[in-house]
């Protein structure tokens, strides 16, 4: 047996294998695929104060090596969420997090304080990074100052773990990551989706209806490691890597570079098992390298030789 577990403060997490927000619903759409409490816990899809149709379509579009959303937060609300949802994430025996978004500060810091209500969810994820909402979102994420504010505002009235979701559409990473650590964030997580924007040339118009979206999958790994490898040097606290994470090795990659734990975003569109076989995966690269305890690999590549 490989010891796989690894903690935010006090809470303990079965193994690093999480799954993004936005990618994995609310868990129960994947309960005929795999054991989702095999995971070290699952993101459900992000949660806002108001029900939200989201942005109109097309909103979605595949890119070489990724994909773009445009999806803007579609969602019922956070009524919905407590009375026909939350039930349901209370059966999983792993962590559910959720993720929480807001077009103004007041809306992130009364989300939190709902969220404190319930039991059985340990943390949050605030997610100040989507590209995808004309108000809110990557607003917050990329400035310096609104990072701050927001962040502040949600520690000083949240009791549960607080994950900060950091946009990668900024100059400098590092900067960001160190004032949400200043703010009180447990953990971070990122990276959230690059700003991009595909043309079709039949129709002669951009492919998504807000012409710019998030770019996700394999394409934008490097970037993704680039960034963990930085913030996992300048933070510490632990930092969860995302983005284009596909199969163990991509994960072991970012392990490697310094994050705590992953999570699996765009691959569980294309295979749902997808989590399970990247868990597996890492523990029989432990195993066959000669490891006991997957902290042994954490930030490998900055170790002394």
């Amino acid at each position: 047996m490989v010891k796989l577990d690894f903690n935010i403060g006090d809470l303990n997490f079965k193994n690093p294998v999480l799954t993004a927000s936005g990618t994995f619903g609310y868990g129960s759409e994947f309960d005929d695929f795999l054991d989702v409490s095999r995971l070290g816990g699952i993101i459900v899809k992000g949660t806002t104060l108001e029900p939200r149709e989201g942005n109109a379509y097309p909103r979605m579009a595949e890119t070489p090596s990724g994909m773009l959303n445009s999806v803007g937060l579609q969602n019922k609300g956070i009524d919905y969420f407590e009375r026909n949802i939350y039930p349901k994430l209370s059966q999983y025996k792993t962590n559910v997090i959720v993720n929480i978004n807001g077009s103004s500060i007041d809306d992130y810091v009364a989300l939190a304080e709902r969220i404190n209500d319930l039991d059985h969810i340990p943390a949050i994820e605030l997610n100040i990074s989507c590209p995808n909402v004309k108000m809110g979102g990557m607003v917050f994420g990329t400035n310096p100052a609104s990072t701050r504010e927001v962040t502040k505002a949600v520690r000083a009235v949240c009791l549960k773990k607080l994950i900060v979701k950091l946009s990668p559409n900024v100059t400098n990473i590092v900067e960001f990551a160190n004032i949400v650590q200043e703010e009180g964030a447990d953990a971070i997580s990122l990276i959230n989706t690059l700003l991009g924007i595909a043309v079709d040339i039949h129709k002669m118009k951009p492919s998504l209806s807000t012409v710019t979206g998030g770019l996700s999958g394999p394409a934008i790994k490097p970037v993704a490691l680039r960034m963990v490898w930085q913030v996992a040097r300048a933070v510490k606290i632990p930092v969860i890597g995302i983005g284009g994470i596909m199969n163990a090795e991509d994960a072991i990659e970012f392990l490697l570079a310094g994050a705590s734990a992953i999570q699996v975003g765009t691959a569980s569109f294309i295979d749902p098992q997808t989590s399970v076989k990247i868990l597996e995966g890492i523990e029989s690269y432990l195993v066959n390298k000669g490891f006991n305890d997957i902290e042994d690999i954490i930030g490998f590549i900055n170790k002394p030789c």
